[in-house]
């Protein structure tokens, strides 16, 4: 059992869905390969945290075209094959508009499942969720 810290806000259910639906529109978007979709769910500059392969923190920033161009590469295109998400979310709220949310993820594409894990802190402006950090080790590499 995951142990939340105490944020002094409180969600309610609404703001619980709100999210869950926020991100299965993304995981749906991701399975089709729709990058763009996928840039239209962020907030630009999107900061970016890693660790390379040598053990050293990178961040980067990236604007939409540098997002949808990285993205097309890791992913593939449309023709590459099925893929698809089962993934266990937990959102830590810090307010009614904004969340750290750690995702327990398992990816299969062409067969192959690749285990995953990762945070986003989201904010939701005008009613709308959207990414602005992504987290995750392993993609350093990619940010220098």
């Amino acid at each position: 059992m995951t142990i939340l810290p105490d944020t002094g806000f409180t969600p309610s259910a609404e703001d619980r869905a709100g999210l869950d639906a926020w991100f299965a529109e993304y995981d749906a978007a991701s399975a089709r390969r729709d990058i763009e979709r996928m840039a239209d769910m962020a907030v630009f500059p999107l900061n970016l945290v890693s660790d390379d392969s040598a053990g050293h923190g990178r961040t980067a920033q990236w604007d939409r075209a540098r997002f949808v161009e990285t993205m097309s590469q890791v992913m593939g295109g449309e023709g590459d094959g099925e893929m698809s998400f089962e993934s266990t979310r937990v959102p830590v709220f810090l307010s009614p508009s904004m969340a750290v949310v750690f995702t327990d993820s398992t990816m299969t594409a062409g067969g192959e499942k690749h285990q995953l894990r990762y945070a986003d802190i989201l904010v939701r402006r005008e009613g709308t969720w959207a990414f602005q950090t992504m987290i995750q080790s392993g993609w350093g590499d990619n940010l220098a």
